[in-house]
């Protein structure tokens, strides 16, 4: 397989998607709600994926597409070929404020990531890795990432996961944030995958995050020495929504080790 080959042809297809997503905000939005009414999505996110689709399908007729509003296949396995998409993740932000948001675009062979690009449109960014590669942003090495202790780290977390809710018990996350150096949040997987892979937080947990929101940053953060897993410390599959902890060696198994390993995640 020719990865340089497919990785070009991605690329192109993500500028293009991303010069539309541009040409879009002063224009009115369709906006509309999935499973919830904060679950969001836009004419955008459906248009930017039929696109994707339509130069993958054009291009490589073999290869199966895995995305986030659905015009894709229907996977129940990783076999052969498998890009895995989301148009636009972080829809609330690209409504609400136009920045903090990303495509994020990933493409897998029998269940190895081999590619992963993952553009913040608003700010020009494409960061990107091909498997054994490296990883880059815009054509520029990112370093490898170095280790962290806790009270040195910056951890990337929503706040609904110290408050009491119904998925986890929020007891064991209270004192990971309480000896963690600060927390952010900025409601979007893949640029907080993105900040790990650059050093700008040094952790990143979520409950419940689907493949599309996750596989392109397990490649780049893969690249760079970083590990991705769920919260049990075990290997993400890539086929359903899942927990989530992408972390700086080291820090990534203290994580487990000292706050969640007695947690039903």
């Amino acid at each position: 397989m020719d990865w340089e080959y497919i990785d070009l042809h991605a690329k192109q297809w993500i500028m293009e998607a991303g010069d539309k997503i541009r040409d879009s905000f002063d224009k009115t939005l369709n906006i509309q709600t999935k499973s919830d009414p904060n679950d969001l999505v836009t004419n955008m996110d459906k248009e930017i994926e039929q696109f994707f689709i339509n130069k993958i399908k054009g291009n490589f007729p073999n290869h199966r597409v895995f995305g986030e509003e659905g015009f894709g296949d229907e996977i129940k396995n990783l076999d052969g070929v498998v890009w895995i998409i989301d148009p636009i993740d972080g829809t609330m932000n690209f409504i609400h404020q136009q920045r903090n948001f990303a495509i994020s675009l990933a493409v897998f062979e029998n269940g190895i990531g081999k590619i992963g690009l993952i553009y913040d449109v608003a700010h020009g960014e494409l960061y990107h890795a091909i498997n054994g590669k490296g990883a880059f942003m815009n054509g520029t090495p990112l370093p490898t990432l170095s280790k962290k202790t806790v009270k040195e780290s910056i951890i990337a977390l929503n706040a609904t996961w110290v408050m009491e809710n119904h998925r986890i018990d929020h007891k064991l996350i209270i004192p990971l944030v309480k000896d963690a150096r600060g927390t952010r949040s900025y409601g979007t997987a893949a640029l907080e995958m993105v900040f790990v892979a650059t050093g700008r937080v040094d952790a990143y947990i979520s409950m419940r995050l689907s493949p599309w929101d996750i596989a392109a940053g397990a490649v780049i953060i893969g690249e760079l020495g970083g590990v991705v897993t769920n919260l049990k410390g075990g290997k993400l599959d890539f086929l359903t929504k899942d927990s989530l902890l992408a972390a700086k060696p080291g820090l990534h198994q203290t994580i487990i080790n000292d706050y969640l390993k007695e947690g039903k995640w």
